[in-house]
């Protein structure tokens, strides 16, 4: 019984002397309210920029994310891309329009697929000025594979297209530019090669497609069982196709690039891609660019760390008698160490706590006043307020360690 409450008794006086080494660095703390206000503010600029960081981080990389998700997850693209042999003779072999009804058929789980027929014409805007405008000959699957957006009218579909109409689907940028307003092009008429075609709808793409798109800034779509017969050949620039499962990407990607080598010259070389490399790219960008910005985060709390040192080395020059007066009414070595560190993890944590609570108030003001949410991590900010109180107790350890070893004598003789 009396190992026990020996033991019982330690852990008492232990909790005690912890309580009042805790009430003495707060009292510190209230009489030198100024000074350590500005020595935490460091902690609360390194905290939040730590914490924004993170937020901003990973807002940023689920917006480049969701967008290239967006342009389509399930989409393949294939074209032709020369000779393996730069030297050889050999005429140029074009992806055909069998090509694409021969994948069909052997790569299961294709929900759509379309033909991408490149032509060129000069137009001449109502100012006079000529521009190289980009015809595209496609079927109507072309809209929904592609996602566009439609801004008036409508797209032409396969009616129109097995009618061979003279239909045209124009970019807005055309528009405004050829006509002065998208509603206005609707029903107006074209001239493609001599032959007249009529505008019925206005597109948009429906998301950036981070360069990875055959549509430029003023392009006209037309059925491509009309645009075949300007070229004179079966030969088509690209296939789009999009899948039912957007898992089956990878797999039927190389399926495609297998059956269209197959119906090809063994010298001829084709492009078969899908988003994944872009999403893997992107991905791997946000991630080094959150981790920049992550490590200028950390010198500011070093910096920070600093700011402490110093002012607790202060701290201890100035109050040399007070240690000497503790250590001559009994206080240890352990007592006076932890007295100083208390006070500069007191600082730091409650800086890094200040810091948090902004940095996390930042992200709600802005969806207040903006609508825009920014994903908040609630464990950047734990780990942000944990990280400076290690830096408070990093650099608070020296000042902590010389005043615990200062001779009591030579303390109480200080003036």
């Amino acid at each position: 019984m009396s190992t026990s409450a020996s033991v019982e008794s330690g852990r008492s006086t232990k909790q005690i002397a912890l309580r009042e080494i805790l009430l003495l660095a707060v009292d510190s703390f209230r009489l030198n309210q100024i000074r350590f206000a500005l020595t935490a503010l460091g902690m609360v600029i390194g905290t939040a920029s730590l914490v924004l960081v993170v937020t901003i981080g990973l807002s940023g990389r689920q917006y480049v994310l969701t967008e290239i998700q967006n342009i389509g997850t399930n989409l393949i693209w294939a074209e032709y891309a020369g000779l393996s042999d730069a030297s050889s003779s050999s005429n140029r072999d074009y992806l055909t329009v069998d090509d694409m009804r021969a994948v069909e058929q052997q790569v299961p789980g294709i929900q759509a697929a379309s033909p991408v027929l490149n032509l060129h014409q000069f137009f001449t805007s109502g100012a006079g000025r000529e521009r190289d405008v980009l015809i595209l000959g496609v079927n109507p699957e072309y809209a929904s594979i592609r996602r566009l957006y439609l801004v008036a009218g409508r797209f032409f579909d396969e009616q129109d297209s097995l009618s061979h109409s003279h239909a045209a689907v124009v970019t807005e940028k055309f528009a405004l530019a050829q006509f002065g307003n998208p509603d206005e092009a609707i029903g107006r008429t074209l001239a493609i090669s001599g032959v007249p075609f009529t505008v019925i709808g206005v597109f948009r793409e429906r998301f950036d497609t981070f360069g990875q798109s055959e549509i430029v800034d003023e392009t006209v779509l037309i059925p491509y069982t009309v645009a075949r017969y300007f070229t004179g050949t079966e030969a088509v620039n690209q296939i789009y196709f999009s899948m039912t499962d957007p898992g089956s990407v990878p797999w039927a990607t190389e399926a495609i690039r297998k059956v269209i080598k197959s119906r090809h010259r063994s010298e001829s070389v084709y492009d078969v891609g899908n988003l994944a490399s872009v999403l893997s790219m992107a991905g791997k960008t946000a991630t080094a660019f959150s981790i920049l910005l992550l490590l200028f985060s950390l010198v500011t709390l070093l910096v920070s760390g600093v700011g402490i040192m110093n002012i607790m080395l202060a701290t201890v020059r100035s109050r040399i008698r007070e240690i000497g007066i503790r250590k001559a009414l009994g206080a240890t070595f352990r007592e006076i160490q932890l007295q100083f560190l208390a006070e500069a993890v007191l600082i730091s944590l409650s800086g890094g706590i200040a810091g948090a609570i902004l940095a996390m108030a930042l992200p709600l003001l802005v969806a207040f006043f903006t609508g825009y949410h920014l994903e908040v991590s609630w464990l950047s900010a734990i780990l942000a307020i944990l990280v400076s109180c290690g830096v408070g107790a990093a650099f608070g350890t020296f000042p902590a360690v010389r005043a615990a070893r200062m001779d009591p004598v030579e303390s109480l003789k200080y003036e």
